[in-house]
């Protein structure tokens, strides 16, 4: 039988039967003459011992404990129902004092108390929700952008401004139309549909050689930045430019086979040594005017161009890897063009062309390359990564000698770009033997010409102003600079990414900030920090070149056709442009700052495809609060170099 101690309550009520021996007896009586079991009100039998043999006293001592013993089937009561059970009729009413929950049984007041606390706090929280939410905002405004950001967004607009062919709705150009909609199919010798693609500059020529150079560069700068891209809303919209460039290289060749023949180079005429015959350079006409033929060239040995078109294809495919299907069908367009490069070897500029007179390529081994990189990274074959590593090749490109115009990146030397790029795949993956040796001494070349930007070095000469003069003094300079400030900051973020702090120009270590800082002087001065207080980015602050030499910008769209000859007085006229081309960056200053804001004059204020995307790749290398590259995507098709480690032994037993 279980017992229990008397609470504080059976106590008093002990004290008070013991005032009359005879009520207690006959208290006893009553519970004999009760049933040996009773019904706990708990639940449960409640057993009554009744020892017939006890004394008064016996009784008496445990007549409390008897009755209130339970049987082993009955569990163990609480203080609070013993309380209850054993009051007296007057102290009934003190159950009323608590609250049973079922698991817990609390006093009443506190319960009451804790329920007045959880209403007033809920109708306390909704009272300040409420406020909150009626109360005006006062939300701190985020910090304006950078120059670099604001003219980013313009530059990116250039394109839109060169497109050829039926324009999208969003191209947001309102004096640029149609045009160029029958672009190879009006040339006898080839049509076929050549509709699309840029204008390479001011006039309405298809340059396909310095048009891949420039779709490269864009890929090459969204695979590395695609964050800041996207931080400054341009990701889709710097995709859709590329696409328009790669959309139109595919149609250039029969992109669908294995194997080709030739190329379409260029769209458009414009040598001007002929005559008074109408082409893209005697006439000075809006685009969307354009009624005279527009031939065709075509090129049946073309290494440099198929390589850098290769390249184009290739880099894009990476940009474009979470679209599947125009993936495969960019790196296919790749292969075919790239080994087409390798079977015709010659230049695609052969003496006395139409491009030999303004793109002219001075060797195909440096698209060898370069190319060969771009298809390694594209689609992991090791063969492209044996080619580009092979002294040889590198020795044909030049690597192992200087010259004047070493180090300088552009739309013929495509060298130190393959440098920079091949000197990330030693940074990041270091494939080891056997590439190493010549992994190592790309590396290395691209540290001494790295050590060639800095001021202290006196490789290239610098106007008063500070602008970098790769080209030696020669007009145009505008291009070179943006190339190789995209090259010092990618290159500087590259070493942070290996927690490099910086790079050895002979004895002498540089910290990454000094590329970054040669790469903001020389994108400053183009924006605008120097002697004739100019940005050259045209839409870019108050100040800026107001005759562009463009057709389009310079000819008002007012549903005129003034013809070849009659367009000539928009050319000559001192007036400034009707319409604003936002975003050219024109082809810059003289050796002694100084430029000349005439239309007629082209090597101060015509713009360039290629040149703006390398403006494009510099500022958004250098735009935003923070740096670095994406660290994996370039290398999305690349397999692991190195073999997988055989699994471990199974365990050992007797």
């Amino acid at each position: 039988m279980l017992s229990f101690h008397s609470p504080p309550r059976l106590l008093i009520y002990r004290e008070r039967k013991r005032k009359s021996i005879s009520d207690q007896r006959h208290l006893v009586s009553e519970f004999t003459d009760m049933s040996v079991y009773g019904r706990d009100p708990w639940g449960g039998p409640l057993e009554i011992s009744n020892a017939e043999f006890a004394t008064d006293d016996d009784r008496t001592r445990n007549f409390d404990l008897d009755r209130a013993a339970v049987s082993t089937s009955s569990r163990q009561l609480d203080e609070t129902q013993q309380s209850w059970l054993l009051a007296g009729p007057g102290e009934q009413g003190n159950k009323k004092k608590y609250v049973d929950l079922g698991c817990l049984i609390v006093s009443r007041r506190l319960f009451m108390w804790t329920l007045a606390v959880v209403f007033g706090s809920a109708a306390l929280a909704g009272l300040i929700t409420i406020i909150v939410k009626t109360v005006p905002h006062h939300h701190h405004p985020h910090p304006p952008p950078d120059n670099y950001t604001i003219a980013l967004h313009k530059a990116l607009m250039f394109f839109n401004a060169q497109r050829s062919g039926p324009l999208p709705k969003h191209n947001n150009v309102s004096w640029r139309g149609n045009s160029g909609l029958k672009d190879g199919l009006s040339d006898p010798a080839v049509h076929r549909s050549l509709v699309g693609g840029y204008y390479d500059a001011g006039d309405a020529i298809k340059f396909n050689f310095p048009a891949s150079f420039a779709m490269t560069m864009l890929s090459w700068s969204v695979i590395e930045y695609s964050a800041k891209y996207e931080a400054v809303g341009e990701l889709a919209h710097v995709r859709q430019i590329i696409k328009w460039g790669t959309d139109y290289l595919l149609k250039t060749f029969n992109s669908s086979a294995d194997t080709i023949d030739r190329i379409a180079a260029e769209v458009g005429a414009g040598d001007t040594s002929g005559g008074s015959m109408p082409n893209d350079h005697y006439c000075w006409m809006r685009p969307e005017d354009i009624d005279y033929p527009r031939p065709v060239y075509e090129c049946h040995s073309c290494s440099d161009l198929a390589a850098e078109m290769a390249a184009a294809l290739a880099a894009a495919s990476i940009v474009f890897k979470d679209s599947e299907a125009y993936s495969r069908k960019l790196v296919h367009g790749a292969t075919t063009v790239w080994n087409f490069a390798r079977l015709q070897r010659a230049r695609y500029s052969s003496s006395g062309s139409d491009p030999a007179k303004f793109y002219n390529s001075t060797s195909y081994w440096d698209e060898f390359v370069w190319g060969g990189s771009w298809m390694y990274l594209a689609t992991g074959n090791s063969s492209y990564l044996q080619l580009t590593t092979n002294p040889k090749m590198a020795k044909h490109a030049g690597a192992f000698w200087g010259g004047p115009d070493y180090g300088v990146l552009s739309w013929d030397n495509k060298l130190p770009g393959a440098q920079v790029l091949l000197s990330r795949l030693r940074l990041f993956l270091s494939p080891g033997y056997p590439y190493e040796e010549i992994l190592r001494t790309f590396h290395n070349q691209t540290d001494i010409v790295m050590c060639s930007f800095l001021p202290v070095f006196k490789s290239f000469n610098r106007t008063k102003g500070g602008l970098i003069q790769l080209n030696h003094g020669r007009s145009q300079p505008l291009q070179y600079v943006v190339n190789a400030a995209f090259l010092a900051v990618v290159y500087s973020d590259y070493l942070e990414a290996v927690d490099t702090p910086g790079w050895y120009c002979g004895p002498n270590f540089f910290p990454t900030s000094a590329l970054r800082d040669f790469a903001k002087t020389q994108i400053d001065y183009i924006l605008g920090k120097n002697p004739q207080k100019m940005s050259y980015v045209v839409g870019f602050r108050d100040r800026y070149p107001k005759h562009v030499h463009h057709r389009g910008a310079s000819i008002p769209k007012n549903r005129i056709n003034y013809g070849c000859k009659g367009g000539w007085k928009w050319r000559d006229t001192k007036n400034p442009n009707p319409n604003t081309i936002v975003g050219a960056m024109v082809a810059g200053p003289d050796r002694h700052d100084g430029f000349h804001d005439v239309r007629t004059n082209y090597n101060y204020t015509e713009p360039t495809l290629a040149g703006n995307a390398g403006l494009v790749a510099a500022l958004v290398a250098l735009s935003g609060e923070g740096s670095g590259v994406d660290k994996n995507s370039i290398f999305s098709a690349v397999p692991p170099l190195f073999p997988a480690p055989p699994p471990p032994p199974s365990p050992w037993s007797p």
